[in-house]
């Protein structure tokens, strides 16, 4: 009788190859007193991404640090999201996010740039892809706030492609003509 042996390998091999790179954003310690003292427990704040244009983040609670770490990155390969990104390196245009008292702006940068964003914000775009924006946090500097915020603005993205198709156009009746500029207000109202 022929055996099976590459029988429960193929999860090891996919763990063993990580097509995901992970960037730990924040820990934070939290205590609980009982009769005895205290009880610490950490809760771990973790963003991965293939810097291909797929993000994803999540949280993990735990007695210890590791586990709350690997619990993070488990939950976040659960939820990521594909942004389109023009030219492989910026955004297709500005947008902003928002979650509680969290707000984010993000606009398209010409090449060169690079990244200028805060913490939780950079660690999003670094593990996105992007490789010029600028972006501002409003409000909340809270980094579960922020990030949230920065992945409800970049699931409100879209490419000129998406939009022509739904429209019924083509990408070039879009796209503004590169030789023509934008009028200035006064000059359009003349």
């Amino acid at each position: 009788m022929a055996r099976d042996t590459n029988r429960g390998r193929g999860r090891r091999d996919r763990d063993e190859t990580p097509e995901f790179a992970d960037r730990l954003v924040a820990i934070n310690r939290v205590s609980k007193t009982v009769k005895g003292g205290k009880r610490f427990g950490f809760a771990a704040l973790v963003v991965v991404g293939d810097q291909k244009g797929r993000v994803g983040f999540g949280k993990g609670k735990a007695k210890e640090v590791p586990e709350a770490i690997r619990k993070a990155t488990e939950a976040a390969k659960r939820n990521i999201v594909r942004v389109q990104l023009r030219e492989g390196r910026t955004l297709h245009h500005d947008m902003q996010g928002r979650h509680g008292a969290g707000k984010v702006v993000m606009r398209s940068a010409p090449e060169g740039t690079g990244i200028i964003a805060g913490g939780p914000m950079r660690a999003i775009f670094e593990m996105l892809g992007v490789k010029d924006v600028v972006s501002k946090a409003i409000g909340s500097q809270n980094p579960d706030n922020m990030i949230r915020a920065t992945m409800d603005g970049l699931k409100k993205e879209q490419s000129p492609r998406s939009v022509a198709q739904r429209r019924g156009k083509k990408v070039a009746d879009i796209l503004p003509k590169r030789d023509e500029a934008p009028k200035p207000a006064a000059e359009a109202e003349a």
